[in-house]
Parts: C-alpha cells; structure tokens; sequence
C-alpha cells in the first residue's frame, strides 16, 4: 500500500497550494501542475488529519467523550477556546484539503473526471467540516488562489442550499456533481494512489450517496422537506454504505511520519494530556454497555479509571488512566480515521424515520447501528447476542418519540467516539444526549455550553470579510435546535 508521510503531506501541500500564491519564475501560463495521483492521496490524507487532529480534541471535549487533564485539551474541556484552532484553519482545512482538491477538480474535470468526482466528494465533505464548526465560512471563493486572496464568508444556509445570486453551489449539489463525474469516461482512473477504496469507483458512489445522507440529516431542523426527499432518493437509489467494510475511513501506517493523528498526539506527542471523561464511563455503565467501553478505551490494571470534566483535582498516574484504545490508534498508529461509517448510517435512517417518516422501520436501523458498532470495534457475535439479550430495553425503542430520539442520539454518540466533531453536530442539533457543564467552566459564556468555536485569531486579522467581531461561542448555528 502506498503511503504518504506527513513530513511529505506538509512539503506537498506548501508546495501546491502556495505555488497559487506565488509562482516564483513561473508565468501564469505556464504553471507548473502535480500529477493527480500525487494530489489525491496528499489531500485524503489532509481531510483525515483535519478531522482527527485538535478539532477532534476540542470537540470530543465539548462532548465529553474525554477528560482534558493538562495544556489545551483542560483548556477545551472548560471552553477556553478563543485564540485557538489557526493551524486547523489555514494549514490543514485550507492549505492542506480545500486548495489540493481544488486544483483536482480544476485540472481534471475535463479529462480525468474520475478524480475530479473523489474531489467533489472530499470537498462537500471537508466544507461541511468547517461550516460544522465555524458557521460562516469561505467556500465559493476558497482554493482559487490570486482570484480571491480574501474570499467572501459564505452563510451556512447558502453553502447548504446553494445561492444562484451569490454562485453558491449547495453542498448537494456539489455531491451529486462529484457523483456525476465518477459515471464519465476517463483517460486516467486512481488505483493505489486512491488510499480508501483502491480506484473502485462504485465504492466512491456509496461514499457519494452515504454523505448525502449526512447533510440531509443536518437539516432536519431547518429544511425537513429537503431532508426527507434526499433521504428518500437515497433509500430508493440503495447505493450507500450498508456494510462495514464499505466504510469511508483513511488508513495510516505504524512508521513514524504516517501514524494517525490521535496516536501522534496521544501517545507520542501528550500522552498525559487527556483520559476517558468520568461522564462517559457513568453513561456506558448505565447502560450495562462496559463490554464496548473496553473495546474504546484501555482498562488498566482491569479498572476503568476516568476523570471529571473541567477538574483541577491531581489527575491519576499516566500509566493508570483509560485513553484511547488500539481500536482508535492501532499498535502503533496504523489505525485507520473513520470519517463516514456503516454504524453512522443506520443511526442516521432510524432517526429519519423517526423523525421524518422516511421509508423503513425506525427500530431495525437503530438495532443494526448498535450491532454495526460493536462488530466493527471488535466484539464477538456471541457479545453482541448477549447484550441484546441482557438489554432489551436498552436496545428497543420504546416511549414518546422524543424518548426514542434520545435514544437514537445517544448510541449514536457512543458510535462516534474518536470523531467529536460528528457527536458535537448531533449534539446541538438534537440536545442529545444529555450534557452537564463541566467543573469550573469558563470561555465566552461558561453558563452554555458552546454551540460553534471561534473564528481563528489570523483569519480575524487578515481577511476583512471574517465576522467581525466574532460571533461568541454561545451563538446557535442555523442548523441547530
């Protein structure tokens, strides 16, 4: 398999996205271009490490999924959050993914339109990221180099519905544009140089459709009539990912330079920076769910030992904390980042049958979700029997359907541990599940917690089209309840 050091990725992407910048004895018509198939791995590799990097920390924080015990980390998990995040923003998010698939999409639409329909893809993708997190964030304007050196803040709404007046492409219909791409003939198709399904196209059309269904859920507050009929053309078309192994994940390698982002930090670069939040381990009890916790995070000593968010108390010895599991770092941080899962879709048709009356039967997604989880974290079919068994209740769908939304929401959170980002979308789309503040809370408001994170310190400063003065972090996204 071929890999991509990250020593490699940083050079790379200096050099294709800066080149835009400034050509040194280069003319304008005469550019010099990087082959496709150095790029697309390059910017996958990017869009992974965005997502699994400090915004993954920050916000698996927010949602306590983990415990920050020292530096930035305790910062997040107590909301101190202003004048953080300017290497996600302009090193990973917009030099290393948006510029890279850019210029895929521009060099290759015509000829090469298989690569410029995994762009497409990966772009919807990594701009739902940003406007996740962010609210208003560029996008029509981004990636496009001297054209627009301080490109507009496009509005949440207009990046998710599209706005002609503004030529604002939906994210929607950015998808549907990638997954028209992959069905054209094309001179050159990806093979190793495609990291995640090996050049196999139909397997990037499930990826396609499985995202749509992502950004449909998004809505489900604001444009449900959107929502459903997107939802709706999904189930019909049946071409998705249904099967863990269809999984869109990004693989990594043991040698230093290609490990994942969460091993790099959590067991090279900070090992005693964060741990298993107190809160989590109390919910996973509650649920009789022990068995899967182990599975996610380490039991040292056969004990779960866990830490209250935003505590000042002496932190348990390093070698006695649960962190991260093998499941999300690998023996050696080969394990694969996991940004679109077979899990996730299930959880999310339950709750669109729930809650939008889209086709199919809201308990049997959310028992495959669960059963999708477990298989994929490593549990034995015989675990998994004996937790439905021992468990109706839990696995059952039962009460109003604001009950049963919650219960959706909170094995769907279970789901996401290792990817905050999608755990704190849900989250502050649904209320679900349940969040306490944490201890001594601080940040904007410390009586909320946070529903976006601030704009970065350089791009306030740089570009006079950011907010201005900087929406707080207790200001709702568009999309949230």
């Amino acid at each position: 398999m071929r890999r991509i050091s990250i020593v490699s990725l940083l050079l790379l992407v200096m050099f294709t996205s800066c080149k835009k910048y400034l050509d040194i004895n280069q003319t304008p018509n005469n550019p010099l271009n990087v082959p496709a198939s150095t790029i697309l791995p390059t910017a996958t590799v990017a869009v992974a490490f965005a997502n699994s990097n400090d915004l993954n920390r920050a916000t698996s924080a927010i949602v306590q999924h983990i415990a920050g015990v020292a530096n930035q980390t305790a910062a997040y998990d107590v909301y101190n959050l202003d004048g953080s995040f300017d290497n996600q923003w302009n090193f990973e998010i917009y030099n290393g993914a948006v510029n890279n698939l850019q210029i895929l999409i521009d060099q290759n639409s015509a000829n090469n339109p298989a690569y410029s329909g995994i762009a497409k893809l990966q772009l919807a993708y990594i701009i739902s990221v940003a406007a996740d997190i962010w609210g208003d964030v560029p996008y029509s304007q981004a990636g496009q180099g001297l054209k627009y050196e301080q490109p507009r803040f496009d509005k949440v709404q207009d990046i998710y519905q599209g706005n002609s007046g503004l030529n604002i492409t939906s994210l929607f219909d950015l998808v549907k544009s990638g997954l028209a791409d992959l069905t054209k003939t094309s001179t050159l198709k990806p093979g190793t140089d495609d990291i995640v399904y090996k050049g196999d196209l139909t397997k990037w059309t499930r990826m396609g459709n499985t995202l749509l269904l992502k950004l449909a859920i998004q809505l489900t507050n604001v444009n449900p009539t959107l929502a459903k009929s997107t939802i709706s053309s999904v189930l019909t078309a049946n071409t998705y990912i249904n099967a863990n192994n269809l999984d869109f994940e990004v693989p990594f390698g043991p040698s230093v330079g290609n490990q994942n982002a969460i091993y790099t930090f959590n067991t090279l670069n900070r090992p005693g920076d964060q741990m298993l939040s107190s809160r989590f381990l109390a919910l996973e009890r509650s649920l009789n769910d022990t068995v899967r916790l182990a599975k996610l995070f380490t039991k040292p000593n056969n004990v779960f030992t866990s830490y209250d968010n935003g505590s000042t108390a002496a932190a348990p010895t390093n070698a006695n904390r649960s962190k991260y599991n093998t499941f999300f770092t690998g023996a050696t941080g080969e394990a694969p980042i996991r940004l679109l899962t077979n899990a996730q879709v299930n959880f999310i048709l339950a709750e669109a049958a729930l809650v939008l009356g889209t086709t199919g039967d809201a308990n049997a997604y959310y028992q495959a979700g669960i059963r999708a989880h477990m298989s994929k974290i490593g549990m034995t079919t015989a675990e998994i029997d004996n937790y439905f068994n021992t468990n109706p209740s839990v696995v059952t769908l039962s009460g109003t359907n604001d009950d049963k939304l919650k219960q959706i929401i909170t094995q769907k959170y279970i789901s996401l541990v290792g990817n905050g980002i999608e755990a704190f979308n849900d989250y502050r789309r649904t209320g679900y599940p349940v969040l306490a503040l944490p201890l001594n809370a601080a940040g904007d408001n410390p009586n909320v917690i946070p529903t976006r994170l601030p704009y970065t310190p350089a791009e306030l400063a740089r570009n006079p089209n950011a907010p201005n003065p900087r929406p707080k972090t207790d200001v709702k996204l568009w999309w949230a309840k």
